[in-house]
This record gives structure tokens, C-alpha cells and sequence, in this order.
């Protein structure tokens, strides 16, 4: 925890109280004592730092002073297609932590249906690995989630609203990240810096040929990262840092 998150309506006047994951790390893990400082932020806002006023049984009280903006929105949206239960968890922690503006968790030809029925699409189970996700990035932005169980009505009615370059990952073309944003510096920042970014990442399986061209109609790239075959997981994480790459260099 790099940064602890609270909620608006957590603080008032008399400071915020904290208890249960965020007191024991305040305190076992810091080991923080009263006058000790911490870095902290509210949720979608601006972020600080604290002092510990009190520890009192199993609550620490918190006086905050919000001053920094957070990191800028990220630029890249996440169209997943479902994955299993054990795995979804971790994609939403890390790409949470890469940075991603909206993950949009979609049914695919591979995906089975009892995966829409898992606990981790709760809301506030989504919520907590978001939130674990900025706290290790610190970063107060939460992503929106979106979740759709029919592809057709995802590509026809919500693909053409999304604002942004679209990146269909799949293996079997030659094409990579730095053939889509050009060869060239100027080039590539040109249309890098230009574009925002909505990455397509399929199932353990893959996208089906239909689906690939659902995608290819409504103007995504399609490219490759190589050869190896990656779980879902490890694709999503060297995705988005290929992406990073192109960002910063």
C-alpha cells in the first residue's frame, strides 16, 4: 500500500478514522506512531498526506491535508474478453496498476457462460482489487468496469462510441505495436501522442475469425507481440507495458 485510499464521505472535520486492511497496515506494517506521516488520497481525487492523530483499539484517527493532483487519466481502455475467475482477479489488480481508464469485460466464442456467474464480478469485489490496484500505482483514478455477456451487441452498439485507436491483439500477422505507431520518432509521437488507445485482448483460446473481423471492421489494427503463446494474464501485463514503452520513449 503506496498510497491509502479513503472515500469523501470517510472524512470530516474531525479527521478521518480509518479500521480493519488500512489501520492494521497503518500500524503493523508501517509501524507508523502518532505524529508519523503517510501518503493518502481521496478516491477519484486529489492526494496528500496525513498524520496519525490516534490510535485507539482497532481505528486509527488520520488528520489529512489534500494538496497534489493525481497522475493524468491513462489513455488506454481494456476490451477483455472474460477469462476464469482466478485469473480475472489478477488482470484487474495489474492493469489497475499499469494504468487503464475503463475495462470493458466482454463475452467471446471461448468464454464460458459460468463466467459471468463468478463472485469476483461483484461490485465491491471489482472495487477492492481496482482500489488495491491504485494504491500500489498511487494513483486515486479508479477505471469504470463494464461487463457485456453477448459480443454482437458489445462490437455493433458500444465499439463505435469508444474514442481511440483500436488494437486487436492476436497472434498469425506480422504486424507489431511499433508497425501500427510508425517506424519513425516523429511519427510515432505524432500518432501516439494523438490517439487514445482501446486494446482488444482475446481468450486463453484466442479471437475467433469472426470476431477478429467484427474488430478489423470497425477499423482495429491487429498485431502481435511474437510467437510465444502467453497465458491471458501475462499478455494483458507485457500489452500494456509494450504500450507504456511507446509512451515514454
Amino acid at each position: 500500500m503506496n498510497l491509502m485510499l479513503f472515500e469523501k464521505s470517510e472524512w470530516s472535520h474531525n479527521g478521518l478514522v480509518v479500521t480493519g486492511r488500512r489501520a492494521e497496515h497503518i500500524v503493523n506494517i508501517l509501524g507508523l506512531r502518532v505524529g508519523d506521516t503517510l501518503r493518502v488520497g481521496e478516491l477519484n481525487g486529489l492526494v496528500g498526506s496525513a498524520v496519525l492523530e490516534q490510535v485507539s483499539g482497532n481505528s486509527v484517527t488520520l488528520s489529512v491535508e489534500l494538496r497534489d493532483e493525481p497522475p493524468p487519466m491513462p489513455s488506454v481502455e481494456l476490451i477483455l474478453a472474460l477469462p476464469r475467475p482466478i485469473m480475472l482477479q489478477r488482470i484487474l489488480k495489474q492493469a489497475t496498476v499499469l494504468g487503464v481508464s475503463a475495462i470493458h469485460l466482454i463475452r467471446s466464442r471461448r468464454v464460458e457462460k459460468s463466467f459471468f456467474h463468478s463472485p469476483v464480478l461483484q461490485p465491491e469485489k471489482i472495487k477492492k482489487l481496482l482500489t488495491e490496484g491504485l494504491e500500489q500505482a498511487m494513483d486515486t483514478r479508479m477505471p469504470e468496469v463494464h461487463i457485456y455477456q453477448r459480443f454482437k451487441p458489445f462490437v455493433e452498439d458500444v465499439v463505435p462510441t469508444l474514442d481511440g485507436i483500436g488494437l486487436l491483439a492476436h497472434p498469425g500477422t506480422k504486424t507489431t505495436l511499433v508497425d501500427v505507431f510508425g517506424h519513425g520518432a516523429g511519427e510515432k509521437e505524432s500518432r501516439y501522442e494523438r490517439d487514445k488507445k482501446i486494446l482488444a485482448v482475446g481468450p486463453e483460446g484466442g479471437w475467433s475469425a469472426y470476431e477478429c473481423q467484427c474488430f478489423l471492421d470497425r477499423d482495429f489494427k491487429m498485431f502481435t507481440m511474437g510467437s510465444r503463446i502467453l497465458h491471458v494474464d501475462t499478455a494483458v501485463v507485457a500489452l500494456l507495458a509494450q504500450l507504456a514503452l511507446l509512451r515514454d520513449c
